[in-house]
């Protein structure tokens, strides 16, 4: 190869890397102000945030009196909207209950996944697999097997578990 040649090819090297800079800026340019990529975030914050909610509405440590009310408390921040107002009409009747069975649950959330999702109006649509490990007071430790269809709202702190539903497991014909 000539000195020519050699220096020929090297700027046309040098060419068609400064171009594929420039296609990859201009791409990422693009994806950064994607609409897909913003729904991609919200949804996968909804997912997040639904998934730790339902895990604390499956989770309460019955010991005492004071950890009752502070697994309540959880409940009500973990909620929002109907179920927030039936967590919080309910709440003594469920804290003497609760306190008086002495159990412990820890809810554990195992597959999820959003069905629905709309920013306009903030809110979503969550199914669930939840495992609680049961400790009873009395008794030997289990674990329980639940699936849950949620509702969640976008709030000021987040999304919150608006409406909560048991999905049974449809076993038998």
């Amino acid at each position: 190869m000539t000195l020519r040649t050699r220096r020929t090819a090297g700027w046309a090297a040098l060419l068609i890397a400064a171009l594929l800079c420039g296609l990859g800026a201009w791409s990422y340019g693009q994806a950064r102000d994607d609409r897909s990529l913003a729904h991609a975030k919200a949804r996968d914050t909804a997912l997040a945030q639904g998934k730790r909610r339902l895990a604390t509405l499956n989770s309460l440590d019955g010991t005492d009196a004071g950890r009752v009310d502070a697994g309540l408390r959880a409940w009500l921040d973990s909620s929002t909207g109907p179920l927030r107002d039936q967590l919080k009409r309910t709440a003594k009747a469920d804290a003497k209950t609760l306190t008086t069975a002495g159990d412990t649950a820890r809810g554990k959330v195992t597959a999820a996944a959003l069905t629905a999702l709309d920013e306009r109006t903030g809110t979503a649509e969550l199914i669930a697999t939840v495992d609680v490990e049961v400790t009873p007071r009395t008794g030997a430790a289990g674990t329980q097997r639940k699936r849950f269809g949620a509702t969640l709202a976008r709030t000021a702190d987040g999304w919150k578990v608006k409406a909560l539903t048991a999905i049974g497991t449809g076993g038998g014909r």
